[in-house]
C-alpha cells in the first residue's frame, strides 16, 4: 500500500476558484445555471459565519452549524494528526455571497464515521489497489441525520446541489481519491443522488417518539406489563443509590463540570479501546458559543458528579451525545442516557430523540429502529460492482433484522399476535 503523502495537498488555499466556464464544458447542463462559482475552503474559520448557517438547518439540529465544526476544528479535535483535512466546498454568487455548501473531509482513514467501509478498503487493498485517500461529506464524529449538501434558497436549491455534487467528483478525481461519501443524509436528498448515480446504502438506528405524553408515567402506561415493570425497577435503583440528577443547560454548566465530563468522556472512550476524538477545549467553545444547545444531565452522589451525558437539542430533537461515569452504578447509564432523556423530551414538548448510533438495548426502553442512508461514488468500476451486490445483500438483511425488531416492540399496540413466527429464537 502506497504512503498517503499529506504534503502532496497542503498547498490547496482557501478560496480556490473553478470556474464557470469549466464546470459548463465538462457538465453542459450547469450552463443553465445563474453565474456561481465553487469555493474550497482548508478552514471552515474562512467561511463566513453568517453566511454558512444561513445554508444550513441550524434550528433543527446544532450539528451542522458553522459554531459546531469550528469549535471541532479551533480544538484540534480535526486535524491532519487526526487523519481528517477540511476540504469544505461552497457555491458563491459572483458578489461572493453563498448559495450552497457542504462539510467535506479528506481522509487517510475510516475512523469516527459509523457507516463502516473497512472490508471494502481492506478488499480493494489486497486486490493491489489504493482506498485512502477517501473524500468524506458528514459532521465528525456526529452520527446524527441530516442535510450533507447545504443550500439556501429553495427555489433554486437543486441547481445548487447539483452544483456542489459535481464539484465534489471533480475533486475526488483531482486528489486521486478511490471514493466520495456521504453518510446520515436525510431521504430526499440520498434518493437524489442516487438518481445521480451514487451507490446508496441504509442502516439502522434506534429513536424514541413523543406519542404527546403528559408524563413519564403516561409513557410507561403504553408499555408491556413486563417491559413497565423492568423499567420502574430500574429508576428505583437509581433513587437506592442516592444519586441526585440534575439538568444543566447554558452558564451553569461550569468550568469544573466540563473537566468533570471531560474525564468521564476519555474513560469510556478507554474502556471501549476507542480514539478519544474530542479534546477539552471543544467543550469549552461549544460552552462559550452554543451554550443554549447544549444539555447535561448530570448525577452526583455526595456532592460529587459520579456521572453525565452531553446532549445537544434541536427545535423539536433531542441528541443524545456521550456519556462517561466514575463509578459503577448499576442502572446509571438507562437513567441517565435514555430515561432522563424521555422525561426532559415530554416536559419540553420535544418530538424525537435520537440517542446516536448502535444499541439494541434501547428497543426496550421504547426506542424504535429508523432507516438511516448513506451514498457512495466509488471511483474504481470493479470496487464498485463489487460494493453494489454487498450493499443489495446488505439491504436485504437490514430490512429483515428490522422486521423481527419491530416483532419486539415493547408497545403493547405494536405487537404482533405471532411473535414466534418471526422470533429469531423459535
Amino acid at each position: 500500500m502506497r504512503r498517503w503523502n499529506w504534503r502532496r495537498f497542503s498547498k490547496l488555499r482557501e478560496g480556490k476558484a473553478h470556474s464557470r466556464r469549466r464546470a459548463s464544458r465538462e457538465h453542459p447542463q450547469a450552463s443553465a445555471a445563474a453565474p456561481a462559482h465553487l469555493r474550497l475552503f482548508a478552514d471552515i474559520a474562512a467561511v463566513d459565519a453568517q453566511q454558512w448557517d444561513a445554508c444550513a438547518p441550524t434550528r433543527e439540529q446544532p450539528f451542522l452549524s458553522h459554531a459546531f465544526l469550528h469549535a471541532l476544528e479551533a480544538s484540534g479535535s480535526v486535524a491532519p494528526a487526526a487523519g481528517w483535512l477540511p476540504r469544505h466546498l461552497a457555491v458563491a454568487d459572483e458578489a461572493g455571497d453563498l448559495l450552497g455548501c457542504m462539510p467535506l473531509y479528506l481522509k487517510a482513514h475510516s475512523q469516527g464515521e459509523y457507516v463502516f467501509d473497512h472490508e471494502w478498503a481492506y478488499a480493494f487493498e489486497r486486490a493491489g489497489g489504493r482506498y485512502y485517500p477517501k473524500l468524506q461529506a458528514c459532521v465528525p464524529f456526529t452520527p446524527v441525520t441530516g442535510a450533507r449538501i447545504l443550500t439556501r434558497s429553495s427555489d433554486r436549491g437543486k441547481n445548487t446541489e447539483a452544483l456542489l455534487l459535481r464539484g465534489a467528483m471533480q475533486l475526488c478525481r483531482e486528489m486521486n481519491c478511490s471514493s466520495l461519501h456521504f453518510t446520515f443524509m436525510e431521504e430526499k436528498q440520498w434518493r437524489r443522488l442516487g438518481e445521480s448515480g451514487l451507490l446508496l446504502r441504509h442502516g439502522r438506528q434506534f429513536h424514541w417518539h413523543n406519542r404527546g405524553y403528559d408524563n413519564f408515567a403516561d409513557f410507561l402506561a403504553g408499555l408491556s406489563a413486563r417491559k413497565r415493570g423492568n423499567l420502574r425497577r430500574e429508576r428505583a435503583a437509581i433513587a437506592r443509590a442516592g444519586v441526585r440528577i440534575e439538568w444543566l443547560r447554558g452558564d451553569d454548566i461550569t468550568p469544573r463540570d466540563w473537566d468533570d465530563f471531560h474525564a468521564f468522556y476519555l474513560d469510556t472512550n478507554a474502556r471501549k479501546c476507542n480514539t478519544p476524538y474530542l479534546r477539552r477545549e471543544f467543550f469549552a467553545r461549544i460552552a462559550a458559543t452554543m451554550g443554549a444547545s447544549t444539555l447535561l444531565i448530570a448525577a452526583r452522589r455526595d456532592g460529587r458528579m459520579v456521572a453525565a451525558t452531553l446532549n445537544f437539542i434541536g427545535s423539536d430533537a433531542f441528541f443524545g451525545r456521550y456519556w462517561g461515569c466514575a463509578e459503577d452504578i448499576p442502572c446509571l447509564h438507562f437513567e441517565l442516557c435514555y430515561h432522563q432523556a424521555i422525561e426532559f423530551a415530554i416536559r419540553h414538548n420535544l418530538t424525537r430523540i435520537d440517542a446516536g448510533a448502535q444499541g439494541m438495548h434501547k428497543l426496550a426502553r421504547g426506542f424504535l429502529p429508523v432507516r438511516t442512508f448513506s451514498a457512495h461514488h466509488i471511483a474504481n468500476a470493479h470496487l464498485r460492482a463489487a460494493v453494489g451486490d454487498y450493499l443489495a445483500f446488505e439491504g436485504a438483511h437490514v430490512e429483515r433484522e428490522t422486521d423481527i425488531l419491530n416483532a419486539h416492540s415493547p408497545f403493547k399496540h405494536l405487537q404482533p399476535r405471532f411473535i414466534k413466527e418471526v422470533s429469531p429464537h423459535a
